[in-house]
């Protein structure tokens, strides 16, 4: 199960490695600013992570089968369908709205739900291996996507990632499984004989806001919430949107750029997995200060190692930024699960909408910043500071947080 959903979360990659890829070819084509770009990446991102807990409580109602299979068509629908765009609102409509409601069902609540079903021993690796599988799909398609817009147009590049989305669908609708128990089975490290808990009554929508509404009552979500919108703006919404034409307007070739984001997804899944394991022997708090820390550092540096080719310092850069990049993730579930208990998953889908509304706003940021100021320079900067904050908000998090929630005072 675990690799069956491995293998449908690289499927729905694709599109991650898009937006960076395909800025530079549609603004040539089509005239349209980069803040103009970056605001249907933002629709895509915000959808992206508030789609999120709405998913984990369907999937808790319907089954992984029927909503991971409809999220792969719809983000095969949005991709496919822009090959066919002649204004920028339908590039909204298709990056943003059909590709940020699917890749929103399959976004890490998926990974979280995964590992709470079917595993009680080595939960935490098995999510940073899941998580892992984002990076993989970088990994895959963004040298691929950026040589088939340089060779053959960026239409290509658009069909190619609906066609990897599509491709995955009859594994998952054929071999995906909700509980071990369907298979005649327990968890794995589950005692002898243990059933699962019997799915939430109501509607999944409202399940997923009356989990909201309790949460929102204690401190840990708050602080988790904050510093995982950070964890968004620094990584997807900067990083993984704006790097390549960043790199781009230094003088960079693009598909040379793509393939430091790329390596950046190698690194990240060594680092991600290496989180997972930690984070079942770690206090999760300490590692996600550390993990921002370090994040922060490296977004301060960044401004001053952009050159026309990779010098070393830019690889180092690369390899330091890549073990930190989603490592985050696999702490951040496990204080959510700890926390809230049944209602983990749910509670991590909100905790990533707030990463996606994070991305969503430093997507059209920096954008904008570029598209005013000529650089990228202050939104680097601005990034780093916000990771200092991300850090002492994770810290803060009282050890008891890992047992229970506290209510928030007053």
């Amino acid at each position: 199960m675990a690799l069956i959903a491995l293998v449908a979360i690289i499927g729905a990659a694709g599109f991650r490695a898009t937006p960076g890829v395909l800025i530079t070819p549609l603004e040539e084509e089509f005239g349209w600013t980069r803040g103009t770009i970056s605001l249907a990446v933002s629709v895509n991102l915000l959808l992206y992570g508030m789609t999120a807990p709405f998913a984990a409580a369907l999937m808790d109602r319907f089954g992984m089968r029927k909503v991971v299979s409809a999220a792969l068509v719809l983000v095969a629908a949005g991709s496919g369908l822009t090959v066919f765009m002649k204004a920028s609102w339908q590039l909204v409509l298709c990056w943003g709205v059909l590709v940020g409601l699917g890749t929103g069902s399959m976004a890490l609540a998926f990974a979280a739900t995964v590992a709470d079903r079917w595993f009680v021993r080595h939960r935490g690796l098995v999510t940073g291996l899941l998580t892992a599988g984002g990076a993989t799909g970088q990994l895959i398609f963004l040298p691929l996507l950026a040589y088939l817009a340089g060779d053959h147009g960026w239409r290509t590049a658009s069909l190619t990632v609906a066609a990897a989305a599509l491709a995955v669908v009859p594994m998952v609708w054929l071999l995906l499984r909700d509980h071990p128990a369907d298979v005649g089975t327990t968890a794995l490290g589950a005692p002898p004989g243990a059933r699962p808990a019997p799915p939430p009554a109501g509607g999944a929508g409202a399940r997923a806001l009356r989990v909201l509404a309790s949460a929102a009552r204690t401190r840990p979500f708050w602080l988790l919430a904050g510093g995982f919108a950070i964890c968004g703006a620094s990584t997807s919404g900067l990083i993984q949107t704006h790097f390549i034409p960043a790199a781009h307007d230094h003088g960079m070739a693009e598909p040379v750029a793509a393939g430091l984001l790329a390596l950046v997804g190698v690194f990240d899944i060594v680092g991600t997995v290496l989180s997972g394991w930690l984070s079942d022997r770690v206090d999760p708090r300490v590692l996600l200060c550390a993990y921002y820390a370090l994040r922060g550092v490296s977004l301060l540096i960044l401004p001053s190692l952009f050159s026309a080719t990779a010098e070393p310092s830019m690889l180092i850069f690369i390899i330091f930024y890549g073990l930190d990049w989603v490592a985050t993730v696999p702490p951040t579930v496990a204080l959510c699960r700890a926390a809230y208990g049944q209602d983990g998953a749910v509670v991590f889908g909100w905790v990533f909408a707030s990463h996606q509304v994070g991305a969503g706003i430093a997507a059209i940021a920096a954008g904008l910043t570029r598209d005013a100021l000529g650089e990228y320079t202050p939104a680097w900067y601005g990034a780093g500071l916000l990771c200092a904050i991300a850090a002492v908000m994770s810290i803060r998090i009282s050890r008891q947080a890992s047992l229970k929630s506290e209510p928030v005072a007053g």
